[in-house]
């Protein structure tokens, strides 16, 4: 029997991988670290957590109409010379954002700063891309990559706002924006540097839907609200129950056990190769998923113990990184050729859609009724992602970029 590390050995011999998957890290760390740092700087220059939220939303929904532009840019004129210049106008918008707070201008200068960061271009879905070029031919190989691709987005989620927090509290307020600042210029100057193994523009052949009009893809992208909705209502419950159990400093490495547990899965996932096509995989991984968040409702409403919850969050973790990596290999099947970045980027809008819906809802649970209560939330969240999977089926595979991507089938 191989051993699990074989796949990731050979995924990373290939020429340029390396290269690209360290500017991709350092890239995307800043992505769990800029809500947070905001927060923190905001809060504490401002002594406002409304306003605090009320920036860090505006700039969520900036995101959500900016960046599946951006991703169209990208796939129109390539990585190198779309990617670099939005993320320049991106670390500008947080450097604004911290000279704004330092030098007392008005709040609505918080608002436009912090807008502007949303050109950051969606690194995990380029750096998709890039493995969707590099193994068309080898189907095998793409769901290791796939599956790294997500166990990073689970790491950097983690580490992201621990980081952050550390820097903001340790330092000083503004230590958390600037670093990640750094980091994203740093990464993303490094990752478009490698252009052996940035994909070809494409120029279009003819008339072309966009990718949320293709076959199957509203189904995925309904899903990925549904899925976002469970990771925002998971965070912002866990925070309140934490806090009415007089432990509000923990929910951090509560919540990073929850990640941790996806992120141990994902890699697991990858070294192993299926013996199901992916649009089996996908309503069984949702219902795994389904399962495993009644965990977290049972410890908190029967045993108050915040250990045990821990547990259960480690516990249902699992199943969260498998879901997603079939869900983001569905979105490259279908997503018309020559659009890869714009169709992963919907994918991702779809996500953050959700975990605004879901932190809305979460929290209205956890203040109205009870923490313990409000993890029935995202079990509820996921039920409707599993309906939605189950009653739209597998479409037609026709006229999809999964013929390129995932080779002859």
């Amino acid at each position: 029997m191989p051993r699990p590390t074989s796949a990731y050995r050979r995924l990373f011999a290939l020429p340029g991988a390396r290269a690209f998957t360290a500017g991709n890290l350092l890239a995307r760390l800043p992505m769990g670290m800029f809500s947070v740092s905001a927060v923190v700087m905001i809060a504490g220059e401002r002594d406002s957590y409304a306003l605090a939220g009320a920036v860090v939303a505006t700039g969520l929904a900036a995101t959500a109409l900016v960046a599946p532009w951006i991703a169209r840019l990208i796939d129109r004129h390539g990585q190198a010379r779309v990617a670099l210049p939005a993320t320049l106008v991106a670390v500008l918008g947080g450097l604004s954002l911290i000279l704004c707070v330092r030098a007392g201008a008005p709040d609505w200068t918080l608002f436009a700063a912090y807008a502007a960061t949303a050109t950051t271009p969606n690194i995990g879905g380029m750096s998709r891309a890039r493995w969707a070029h590099l193994l068309n031919d080898d189907p095998a190989a793409l769901h290791t990559a796939n599956s790294f691709e997500q166990a990073a987005d689970e790491l950097c989620f983690m580490l992201g706002p621990v980081l952050a927090a550390f820097l903001s509290g340790t330092l000083f307020p503004e230590a958390g924006t600037l670093t990640g600042v750094l980091l994203l210029a740093t990464g993303m100057a490094l990752f478009t540097a490698q252009r052996s193994t940035e994909p070809p523009v494409r120029p279009p052949t003819g008339p072309s839907h966009p990718p949320y009009r293709a076959p199957g893809m509203p189904a995925l992208l309904a899903v990925c609200l549904a899925m976002g909705a469970v990771f925002g209502a998971l965070e912002v419950v866990t925070l309140a129950h934490a806090d009415a159990l007089g432990h509000s400093t923990a929910a951090g490495p509560v919540l990073a056990l929850q990640a941790a547990g996806s992120c141990a899965a994902g890699l697991l996932y990858g070294a192993v190769r299926p013996t199901r096509s992916p649009e089996r995989r996908y309503p069984w991984c949702i219902a795994a998923m389904t399962a495993l968040l009644a965990l977290p409702l049972l410890a908190a409403t029967l045993t108050g113990s915040l250990l045990l919850l821990a547990a259960a969050l480690l516990v249902s973790g699992m199943a969260t990184a498998p879901t997603m990596i079939t869900n983001m290999t569905l979105v490259q099947r279908r997503t018309p050729e020559g659009r890869l970045n714009e169709g992963m980027t919907l994918a991702v809008t779809g996500l953050l859609g959700g975990i605004a819906l879901g932190s809305a809802v979460g929290g209205w649970a956890a203040e109205h009724m009870s923490p313990a209560v409000g993890y029935g939330v995202p079990v509820c969240a996921a039920a409707v992602a599993l309906l939605i999977a189950v009653t739209a089926g597998a479409p037609g595979r026709q006229g999809v970029a999964g013929a390129s991507v995932s080779g002859a089938r």
